[in-house]
Parts: structure tokens; sequence; C-alpha cells
């Protein structure tokens, strides 16, 4: 049984949440409610959960301004807010999960699930919190789940991305190489606005890394680390009018 507890500024969200785990058995016990930062922090002191549901922005704080009240974060956090940019950007980075407002259902259970999955010795919970709130002031590293837990990678540092089907490889200014199970498209629409391009169906490159062009029918990026990455026909334009605004 996971205990949870559930603070959000809203009194429907908080009972949309709580009928969605009693009534698709998620083997949740809801311990307790809050709908703001300080008495959420009380919350979670006094109960000590194991999952909180959390809202971002709340009357007297944000959910970013809870967790940096505990010197270690010992929960998991799935965040349960209204679309705001670049809340929902540094969630993402830290391989957090998030509903949003409305809450589908389905979704809402899906989190859970995730969440229940998790081992003790493989959640990092920690360090992904850490992440985030660092990345909450100033988006600077990404989390990549690998086998073994996440690797915590400085955006700065990756080179390009590759697509192999499911997978995604990083590869990294120090030369190494990281397998991630989750597909280029999402790592596509999560560095778009990073310097990053998708310059063919299988790459995408970051231009702080491009050291040469080199003109073909669609034309070649050197990159710093030696690599040659084929830019397809169509994306051609887009990369030569990224490349030249950088």
């Amino acid at each position: 049984m996971i205990k949870a507890v559930i603070i959000d500024d809203e009194a429907e969200s908080r009972n949309v949440i709580s009928n969605i785990v009693k009534n698709y058995g998620t083997d949740i016990e809801i311990a307790g409610e809050a709908d703001n930062v300080a008495s959420g922090v009380k919350l979670i002191k006094k109960t000590n959960p194991d999952l909180v549901f959390l809202d971002v922005q709340m009357p007297d704080g944000t959910g970013f301004t809870l967790l940096e009240k505990f010197a270690k974060i010992t929960f998991q956090v799935i965040f349960v807010t209204a679309y705001e940019q670049y809340a929902i950007k540094a969630i993402k980075f830290s391989a957090i999960d998030y509903i949003l407002k409305p809450i589908d259902p389905q979704l809402l259970i899906e989190a859970v699930e995730k969440v229940k999955k998790l081992s003790p010795e493989k959640n990092q919970a920690f360090e992904r919190i850490n992440n985030l709130l660092k990345n909450s002031k100033n988006i600077s590293k990404i989390a990549l789940p690998t086998l073994n837990g996440y690797r915590f990678v400085k955006v700065q540092y990756i080179v390009r991305c590759e697509s192999d089907n499911n997978y995604t490889i990083f590869y990294l200014q120090t030369n190494e190489k990281i397998i991630v199970t989750r597909t280029l498209k999402e790592y596509e629409e999560m560095l778009k606005n990073d310097s990053f391009v998708r310059v063919h169906q299988s790459h995408l490159i970051n231009l702080n890394h491009v050291e040469q062009y080199i003109k073909g029918d669609g034309g070649t990026a050197v990159m710093s680390d030696g690599s040659e990455v084929e830019i397809s026909r169509r994306k051609k334009e887009l990369f030569l009018k990224r490349i030249l605004r950088e």
C-alpha cells in the first residue's frame, strides 16, 4: 500500500484525484489533503508519505517552493497542474511525471503505476527533485532514464542525439554514449528551444557543437566530436537558418 497526500489549492482538483484513486483500486491510501504550501509542508512532515500529488501554482508559493522546504526528499512526486510552459519544461527535464488539468483519469492512473514500479534503491527521488529545483531557476541538466536509474547530464555537453528505433543514443562532449529507451521525437520536443535542431529523421544536433558545414544535396554537419551528420534535403533550409542565427 502506498501512502499519498494531495496538495492543491483547488478543492475540485483534490476531490477528482481522491475519487480516481479510490475508484480505480490503485492500492493507494490518501493520508491527507492540503490547500497551500505552508499546510502542505506540515502535512508531509506529519504523514511521511510515499507519494505527493502536487500542484505547481498555489496562493502562497509554488510546488517548487514547497519542495525547497525539505533538506532531503524521501517521497515521489506527481505534479497536477494547469499548463505553464516553463514549469512543465523543468519538470520534463527532470524526468518527473505530471498531469495537466482538467485531469484525465487514465493518465493519472498511468503515472501512479509508474511510481509503483520504482524500487526504493532505484527511484532516485532526491536526485531528480534536486535537479528539478535547479532547473526551475535555470534549466541546465536533463535526466536520462537508464537501466540503472537516471543520468543527469548538462544540456551543453550533448553533442548530438541519434534515433535507433524506439531508443535514442546521446553522444556527449566527453565521448561518452548513453542509450535511452525513449524516442528521438520526445527529446526533439524537449530540446527544440535549446540550440537543438532535427536535421534528419535519425539525427538531432546541438548547434553549439557544429564546427563545419559541408555543402551537398542536403549537406553535412561536422560536429565537435569529429562525427559527420547528414542533413536531409528538406531540413537544409531550417538548419542553415538556425545555424546562422545562432
